[in-house]
């Protein structure tokens, strides 16, 4: 595409590497960092990549993330251990609860960590591929700030709360991420950007009917819910348990303060990881997997031209091409990065 450059993974690594150490990260940190925002473009997830990073950048010099911040531990109950984010990179912080959750699953079965006062993770899948890459079945979501309406109303009082599933499927992983609103606010900017229709009705315009046009939604702060008042009650719950079992902030305390400050920041989230291994059907679990995926891809497409996936199957193809062929980024979006 004419207003597209593609840019190798190394080169992308490499620029954030430069710019988060010019705003304070360590090397590690920076490093780190760096390879959350590169694989999650090169997966394709660019919303919360390469998109994401000028934003990112702003936050730390605004003074709402903090570079050098660790966990710190507030609690612990056996399983389940709550931590404080310390404000600290929402990405690396979801980094080590994950770990964390793992560590606590391999000497219980099961493991449970909480985060309070952390920051946007960026994309929820990444932690998923971490965690069942390594074995795991992973469970994690993250309250935000009040970006949807309940069900029949028409101002934004829940949070999209994206959610990730993820279990070990062959030497990759099955990954289920999805926030609660039918497409996140990064998809309806990215259509945006390029002048696009959403696929599908996304949310309601300013006259309260239903549109696919990601400016009318953007411009109402209105987005569908998933399910309709399914997806509105998980959203409700998805908070309440976030911020109860983190002792942390809900979207109505994140809200608040960014009407004061202008950011979202200090977010509450969950993560739980499972030991397959201490299970007595170990040995037949990927036998099970297997017969559930093949039977799956069995069904009849509606469009012969099409094939039925599972949830992350075809992040392979694209983390295959964009490996090879370059990282596609809109070039405005690179030029501002380049120049921070």
């Amino acid at each position: 595409m004419e207003n597209t450059t593609l840019v190798p993974a190394g080169v992308m690594h490499s620029e954030f590497v430069r710019i988060l150490k010019k705003i304070g990260f360590s090397d590690p940190k920076a490093e780190k960092c760096a390879e959350i925002f590169t694989s999650n473009s090169i997966d394709g997830i660019y919303t919360h990549g390469v998109n994401r990073f000028p934003r990112f950048v702003s936050n730390v010099k605004n003074g709402f993330f903090k570079p050098d911040a660790e966990p710190s531990l507030i609690h612990s109950a056996g399983a389940l251990e709550q931590w404080n984010g310390n404000l600290g990179p929402g990405p690396l912080n979801a980094v080590f609860a994950t770990d964390r959750a793992g560590e606590l699953a391999d000497q219980n079965g099961i493991g449970l960590v909480t985060l309070a006062f952390t920051n946007h993770w960026m994309r929820a899948g990444y932690y998923g591929w971490q965690a069942a890459k390594k074995g795991y079945v992973f469970l994690a979501w993250t309250n935000a700030e009040a970006n949807m309406s309940a069900w029949g109303a028409t101002d934004p009082r829940l949070g999209n709360n994206p959610f990730v599933i993820a279990a070990p499927y062959e030497n990759e992983a099955i990954v289920l991420d999805f926030a609660m609103t039918q497409f996140s606010y990064g998809k309806m900017e990215l259509y945006k950007s390029e002048n696009k229709q959403l696929p599908y009705a996304g949310g309601f315009d300013t006259k309260g009917q239903l549109t696919k046009d990601p400016g009318e939604i953007l411009l109402s702060w209105r987005a569908l819910p998933i399910g309709y008042w399914k997806g509105a009650g998980l959203a409700l719950l998805l908070d309440i348990l976030a911020a109860v079992l983190s002792g942390g902030r809900s979207t109505a305390e994140i809200t608040g303060s960014k009407k004061e400050t202008g950011a979202e920041y200090g977010v509450s989230q969950v993560f739980i990881a499972i030991n397959l291994k201490r299970l007595h059907n170990y040995p037949s679990i990927g036998d099970t997997t297997r017969q559930i995926i093949d039977f799956l891809h069995q069904s009849v497409p509606e469009n012969e031209n099409s094939s039925i996936r599972y949830p992350g199957e075809n992040v392979l193809n694209v983390r295959k091409h964009n490996l090879e062929a370059g990282i596609p980024v809109n070039k405005k979006v690179w030029n501002e990065i380049i120049a921070l």
